[in-house]
Formats: C-alpha cells, structure tokens, sequence
C-alpha cells in the first residue's frame, strides 16, 4: 500500500501523469483494487469485455501501478486488432519489457481466476473511474492549497487556474450514451409544432433584421454564430443594433460581455444608437433644447430593460461559462454577445500556441451554447489578408477584392469548423468603392456575409448602416440622418407630446433650459 508523502511527484507527461498524492491528513487514497482485478480479469477470459469499458477506463485510471501496466498491454492488443487472453496479454507484456514488473505470468493468470465472467463489468469499471477522480480532484485540491499559502501569490490568477482545471477534468469525464431514436423524434415533432404556431415563421430569436432572418430564421438554439470583420467595420455597432432590436424592443433578456470597452463607454454607444444624437455630442454634453429631450424621451425604454453587460477584462472562457449560468439560470437570458473572441483567453490550460488556446475557447463557447441551449454570438477579428489580397480580377464582379473570406478568419480555423453559422462583415464604402457593379450606390450600405450555415443556406444581406449613430437598420427604416432637426418629420413625432412624471429618473434641471435635465 502506498504511503502517505508530502513532496509533490515528479511532473509527468500529461497522457503519463498518474495521480499519486495524498493530503497530509494521512488518509488513504480512494481506491477499489478488488474491483481492478475483477475487471482486468473479466478482459483475459473474455474477448468482448475491453468493448464494454474502452469508454470508461484509461490506463491512469488504475491504483495499482501492475494493473495499469497490464491494462495498457490490453489495449495495445485491441488497438491492433489482437485477440485477448492470457497468452496474448503476457507476450505483449514480454514485449513491453513490463511483465516482471506486473508480477509476471504467474500473477497475470491469477487474475483470470478472480471472476467467471463479465456480466457486471461495466458497473465495476464505473466504480474504478470514481476512485480515480476522487484521487484527481485530491491531486489539484492540494497543488492549489499549496500554492494558496504561497506569499505574493496572484490570487485571480490562482482561482482562474483552479477553475480551468477542474473544468478540464469535468470535460474530460463527461460521458453521454446513445439513446433509442423514439425520444429524439418526439423532441423534433414538438419543436416543428412550436414552429408553426410562431406567426412570423421564424424559429429562432430575431435578429430585428428582416432579410437577415429569413435566410436563418433566426438566432437558433445552441448554436454558436461568429460575427467577424477587420476593425472600423462596425462589429460592436452591429451587435448592439441587435441587442436593441431584442432586448429593449422585443424585451427578450441578452447578456452581453464586453472584453474591449468599460460598461459606460458600451451604454454610451448604445445611447448613441438609441437616442440617435452624434457620439461627440454625447461626450461633450452640448446638445440643443430638442436633444436634450430626445435624450430623455428615448432613455425611458432602456430602463428595466432585460439587458445584461458585464465588462470583465480578459475574460476566461471558464468565468464566462460560470456567469452564463447564472444569468441563464437567475434572469433567463436567452441570447450572449461577446465582444470580442480573441480577447478572452483560457488560462489555468497550457497550451503550444495562441491558435491552440483560441481552438480551445471557441470549442468550449460551442459547448457552453449546447448545454444552456441558447444562441451564443461572438465577434470575432479577421487577419490582414482582406487588405493584402491583391487585386486585378478578370471580371466587374471579381472586382470587390476586400470582401472577407472564410480563411481571413483570425488565429485559428477551429473557429470556422466549431461555428455553426460565420457571418461577416463588409462596407464596401470603407475601401472607397461607392457603386455596385450595377451602378448603384454603396454609400451607407453595409453587407452580411452568411460564409457559413450548417442547417441553411448561405448568402447576403444588404443593411443600412450610419455609422455616426453607431447604428445598423433594414434597407426600409427610417433613420435620421446626423444633424437633422425635429421639423425634418423624423424625430419630430413624439418628442413634443412627451410629458415627464415627477418621478422620471430623468427629471430635474438640465443645461438647456425646458429640457428634462
């Protein structure tokens, strides 16, 4: 029996690394040697029994250093096609140059006679891989102890660690079985009745971009959607468009993580799209009587609305997921804006590369979409290859060649193939091409990409875009433009009719003399 020790093991290779350490309480470490036995016996005597726990056991996840060897030597065998008994066991363990240290023939066979068959295989394997995590979990409980006590240790930095490592533990150890198709079917029936009863068509969340969701049919369950663009084109713009049209409009709750900008300087963006007053107006406070009270007037729909910000720097995927729960779980949001991709990051991982721990957090936000069962939409950075394509197509319609492609999908393409739509960003305006190929005017258009759709089509989408507003809008709204007055017919219509409560939040003196503030 192993005893007890306070000295950290020699760090292994992670697919070497057996977990070995106990607390210094002097409390055995969990085990169920009886239970290995039986099972690495049940294998010997029968050929379809490593079948039943290929999925279950690893070679680490044996206490006994013995065991684990002769349970690598059966999987050797199985990867090859072998067949499994106690010959065959013995030889590739001769081979291994691992058999004495196993305990040899003698022991090998002495197994085979612990059991009579596998009958409950599955069961005692289930039990070995408990023991197995529990020893884990000892293993990191204890290394983070350490290093709490620790002086000058970086606390944040000790918790995002601990946390990506238990999550690492539990991805590992997530298991999930098939199921007979009747269930699966009734699920799909119901989902195609909630469908057809939704007046609109749309199946999803609407963006409140009409031709956009009639190519998606809206934000869908689960799925992970990528937003991607280079700078200037007007991601964050787009994204808070939307959170608009959802939350404040059709007060469906979005949670929206911003990693690039404070939470004021977001709302002021979003009051800037709302309000339809000029950034640098907002920012230096001189705005005419009119505008003062369309300041007010329109900040009335933003309060109790169900949107959620959260500007945490450098945020890890594992904090998102812990935060995603409980706003899914406390306020029921139902859509997650992160703005913007590559600035989270995956610590307590190690990782080779940046497009390693990229792969990592895209692959872990499709996980967390499919588990909470709501759309997550990240912004997302394309590389410079949009600017240094080089031009000189054959055709007029070859002749756009900034428009973003797929592979301009920044550090990694795991991006690509975890996402289950990629839609992009483009304005043509930007690169100073002001008119289609049919002569028509690009100026203030903006398009939407669809690169990618894996249960749709694919195509573009034409959208207004003013970018002083900070705002997106379907080719038939009505937006202001930037300077206009309320005699323009735009702004005018409610702003005069407007009489605030004593209790308006927004009541009080203000600069501009009958204006609310």
């Amino acid at each position: 029996m192993p005893t007890t020790t306070n000295k950290r093991p020699a760090k292994k290779k992670k697919s070497e690394e057996v977990v070995q350490i106990v607390t210094d309480l002097g409390r055995q470490q969990p085990q169920a040697v009886d239970f290995e036995e039986v099972v690495i016996g049940a294998c010997l005597i029968e050929q379809e029994a490593f079948g039943q726990i290929v999925d279950i056991l690893k070679p680490k996840s044996f206490y006994e250093t013995k065991h684990r060897l002769i349970f690598e030597a059966i999987q050797s065998l199985s990867a090859e096609n072998k067949p499994i008994d106690i010959l065959t066991v013995t030889e590739q363990m001769r081979v291994n140059g691992t058999l004495e240290q196993a305990g040899g023939p003698y022991y090998i066979a002495e197994l085979s006679n612990k059991v009579v068959s596998s009958a409950h295989i599955e069961y005692h394997a289930k039990i070995i891989a408990q023991k197995a995590l529990a020893r884990e979990l000892i293993t990191y409980a204890s290394r983070i102890q350490e290093d709490a006590f620790t002086e000058g240790q970086d606390i944040d930095e000790l918790m995002q660690t601990a946390e990506g490592k238990l999550f690492e533990l539990s991805k590992s150890n997530i298991k999930k079985d098939f199921v007979q198709i009747d269930p699966v079917l009734n699920e799909a029936y119901k989902m195609i009745e909630e469908a057809a009863h939704n007046t609109d068509g749309i199946s999803g969340i609407s963006s409140g971009f009409y031709q956009l969701d009639e190519i998606t049919n809206g934000w869908q369950r689960s799925d992970l959607i990528i937003i991607a663009a280079r700078p200037a084109m007007g991601k964050t713009a787009f994204v808070l468009s939307m959170a608009k049209n959802i939350a404040i409009d059709s007060r469906v709750p979005v949670a929206m993580f911003s990693l690039e900008m404070s939470n004021v300087q977001l709302v002021n963006r979003l009051l800037v799209n709302v309000c339809e007053i000029p950034s640098e107006k907002l920012r230096s406070g001189q705005l005419a009587p009119y505008e003062w009270q369309q300041l007010s007037v329109k900040m009335q729909a933003l309060y109790g609305a169900p949107l959620y910000v959260d500007d945490t720097p450098s945020l890890s995927v594992f904090e998102l997921r812990t935060k995603a729960r409980r706003l899914v779980r406390e306020h029921g949001v139902q859509l997650i804006l992160i703005d913007y991709l590559q600035l989270m990051n995956a610590s307590g991982m190690s990782y080779n590369s940046r497009q390693e721990e990229v792969s990592t957090i895209s692959r872990n936000l499709k996980a967390l979409a499919k588990e909470l069962n709501i759309p997550i939409i990240a912004l997302s950075q394309l590389n410079r290859g949009v600017e240094n394509r080089i031009a000189g197509a054959a055709t007029e319609e070859q002749k756009d060649t900034h428009r973003p492609q797929l592979a301009d999908l920044r550090e990694s393409g795991a991006i690509e193939q975890d996402a289950d739509m990629v839609c992009m960003i483009h304005r043509p305006e930007y690169y100073g091409i002001m008119k289609d190929t049919h002569n028509r005017s690009l100026k203030g258009i903006a398009e939407i990409i669809i690169a990618k759709h894996r249960n749709g089509k694919t195509g573009d989408v034409k959208l207004r875009f003013v970018g002083e507003f900070a705002r997106f809008a379907n080719m038939t709204d009505e937006v202001p433009m930037p300077g206009e007055d309320p005699q323009s017919g735009l702004i005018q219509s409610k702003m005069n009719q407007v009489v605030l409560s004593d209790d308006d939040p927004l009541g009080g003196n203000s600069p501009a003399g009958d204006s609310p503030f």
